[in-house]
């Protein structure tokens, strides 16, 4: 028997709700003014990295370099238009089955946090409606170590009071199910098992996803 699973820690773009389209056309938006191309294969290599290391990814592709003010203009510019995006949100965009999931999880007093890479997680929650699910919700704002650090997730841990293996983490990202396992938590994996196959279950979306599905996972 493996340890039970008393919590959920679920990341945000890509597994609650699809802002990754959003984050593609604000740095695709940013890349052109660079006169960088940047497409949706390229985007690929942005899922689940931070904001500073996503835009040195795309000046690499330009061979482009920055001041430190140029640097942090540039970001701040980015977030400016992803901001517009996001805040034209509503709850409609969960993805399905999503909030079936978490009812679920309520019901059988499963605990439920947040760990996110993102600095603008509490906004999209909010615009949403989806803020009180989670007990504990650790961002972009409160790590100093991008996945595949375990820092976030272990963040979300400590501050459910739930140890670690006791945790399943829930991820769109390949870097995201390797911080999983660095921080002693089993990971299901949401989307291509092509590009999740070190998860130890990948599912292509909550539609048809219970907690009864979990079971292999502690067995």
């Amino acid at each position: 028997m493996k340890a039970p699973i008393l919590a959920c820690i679920f990341d945000l773009d890509g597994v609650i709700v699809d802002t990754a389209k959003y984050h593609f056309l604000a740095w695709q938006r940013l890349a052109r003014e660079m006169d960088i191309s940047f497409t949706e294969a390229d985007n690929e290599q942005l899922k689940g990295v931070s904001r500073v290391e996503s835009l040195r990814i795309i000046l690499e592709m330009g061979q482009i370099q920055l001041e430190e003010a140029q640097f942090e203009a540039k970001m701040a510019q980015k977030n400016e238009w992803f901001l517009e995006y996001i805040y034209q949100m509503s709850p409609d965009e969960v993805l399905p089955g999503v909030q079936a999931f978490l009812d679920e999880l309520k019901a059988h007093h499963i605990r439920i946090a947040l760990g996110s890479a993102s600095k603008n997680a509490l906004t999209i929650l909010n615009q949403i409606k989806m803020r009180d699910y989670f007990e504990v919700i650790v961002d972009g704002n409160l790590i100093t170590a991008a996945k595949p650090n375990p820092q976030v997730f272990l963040k979300a841990a400590e501050g459910l009071g739930i140890a670690p293996e006791n945790c399943v983490v829930f991820e769109d990202a390949e870097k995201g199910v390797e911080a999983a396992h660095r921080g002693q938590m089993r990971a299901i994996g949401v989307g291509a098992p092509e590009i999740l196959g070190e998860a130890e279950l990948v599912i292509p979306g909550f539609a048809h996803f219970s907690l009864s599905d979990l079971n292999p996972l502690t067995h």
